[in-house]
């Protein structure tokens, strides 16, 4: 019998530690709201010299603390900037030059009005998301040239 109670003992305690692990693990998930957690490739060395870059202020807003990595956010989340993403294979969504970075305008990626705009022709790539309510995403964009081009340019937009 207490070789029962033993064994029930056991298994209760690691499953409360395994409750515990996969509710941890669900409250961080949920602490970075979707578009703000670190790209797949955030750690590449390329990302490190992009956020030395990483402007201040960004169309009249303040860069804001965070802690996952290659993520930087000015304002309340009114631009969020994630270094590491994949780049965009050739598209027809429209692509242009702002001051010699390529920049493809990401149709339909997001269902609230922001701006998903990702650079082109740069791996890894960084991917900006401008809300609608902000400044013109192109200001934005001219202000971040300093960082983006820390990654060379392989390819352009035709």
């Amino acid at each position: 019998m207490a070789r029962r109670s033993r064994r029930t003992l056991v298994i209760a305690v690691t499953a409360t530690g395994a409750a515990l692990a996969a509710g941890g693990m669900i409250a961080h998930s949920a602490a970075s709201p979707p578009g703000r957690e670190s790209a797949p490739n955030a750690g590449h060395p390329a990302c490190g010299r992009v956020a030395a870059h990483y402007p201040s202020q960004l169309l009249g807003k303040e860069r804001s603390s965070t802690s996952a990595e290659g993520v930087a956010i000015w304002g309340d989340g009114a631009v969020v900037l994630r270094c590491g993403t994949a780049p965009p294979k050739p598209t027809t969504d429209p692509c242009f030059n702002v001051n010699g970075v390529d920049w493809v305008l990401r149709e339909g990626a997001s269902d609230n009005g922001e701006r998903v705009l990702i650079t082109y022709g740069r791996a890894p790539a960084v991917e900006v998301t401008v809300a609608e309510a902000s400044a013109s995403a192109g200001d934005g964009l001219a202000d971040l040239n300093a960082a983006v081009k820390e990654i060379p340019q392989t390819a352009h937009c035709v």
